[in-house]
């Protein structure tokens, strides 16, 4: 239970737990609930059954099923959330209100204020303060997301590369970390990794992303950036086509793309399809601008 995680927004008020129905007129659910494991241990006389209890920060989706995550040691969610129905939460997990009243909420939101100390003291440049801010919450919850990212972040504006280098192995083994919800911070530390000229974990970074995510013309974009510093400037045009496969409006590929050409960086065999590309591109009209949202920037 403690390969990937994400952090969640901290909830304001104690969890509802309600009936099955209708979610009209009712407050989704939202809590801890336990679960309950008989395993049986030894053997012949000796034989005896032993009850492991497991809890769960369960919170009920718009679309009326529900997301369950485990509590770690420290009762927060952390680790790996799966999707199940509202009849197997109420058939197997048993709610446990005043846990979470007493007990995990205001821990959730104690580790929720510690981050935010942090991220505030990184956007002031108190980065020695973030780091230890970022540390406290890591203490709670060592797959915490936006505390990966930050003290990711932190080493890197103090181009401490070495200790950079170690968040960068543990995000990538988080598949939330590529989430669309941490996407602002993702592009961050994509961008960053490329300006402290760590190339290598950059294409890594991106492969990993480019596994997890929906289709993204500005991955394939930042992809081909990194590439291009690694000068594999095959990968660099690939990516870059496969950008504007997704997008064909989009500038920055464009633009891209007629400066590797003017550059006469397009390796030969691929020369023919950037013309026919462009040529397409032409004719349709003028691409619009737009803006380079996905974390395109340099």
């Amino acid at each position: 239970m403690t390969d990937v995680t994400r952090d969640d927004p901290i909830p304001t008020a104690p969890a509802a737990h309600a009936p099955q129905g209708s979610q009209r007129g009712r407050e989704r659910i939202k809590g801890v609930f336990s679960t309950q494991d008989v395993k049986k241990v030894g053997t012949g006389t000796t034989t005896r059954k032993t009850i492991q209890k497991g809890f769960w920060y369960a919170e009920e989706t718009e679309k009326g099923d529900v997301e369950v995550q485990p509590l770690n040691n420290n009762y927060v969610p952390s680790g790996p959330k799966r999707l199940i129905s509202m009849d197997e939460l109420l058939e197997k997990f048993a709610p446990e209100p005043a846990f979470y009243v007493q007990t995990v909420f205001p821990r959730m939101r104690e580790l929720n204020k510690t981050v935010a100390r942090a991220d505030r003291h990184r956007q002031k440049g108190e980065t020695f303060s973030a780091e230890y801010e970022y540390g406290n919450a890591l203490q709670v919850d060592d797959e915490n997301v936006r505390a990966n990212f930050g003290l990711g972040l932190t080493y890197l504006s103090r181009g401490e590369t070495g200790k950079a280098d170690d968040i960068f192995e543990r995000l990538v083994k988080l598949e939330a970390a590529f989430d669309e919800e941490h996407k602002h911070l993702f592009n961050e530390f994509g961008i960053n990794l490329r300006k402290n000229q760590m190339f290598d974990q950059a294409v890594a970074y991106y492969t990993r992303a480019l596994e997890l995510t929906r289709k993204d013309e500005n991955l394939h974009l930042n992809m081909a950036r990194a590439m291009l510093e690694k000068k594999n400037f095959t990968g660099t045009v690939e990516h870059v086509l496969k950008a504007l496969e997704i997008n064909p409006a989009i500038d920055a590929g464009i633009k891209f793309l007629q400066w590797m050409q003017a550059k006469k960086l397009v390796p030969a065999e691929q020369q023919d399809t950037v013309r026919e590309v462009l040529a397409r591109i032409a004719g349709g009209g003028k691409a619009p601008a737009a803006d380079d949202t996905g974390g395109g920037g340099s």
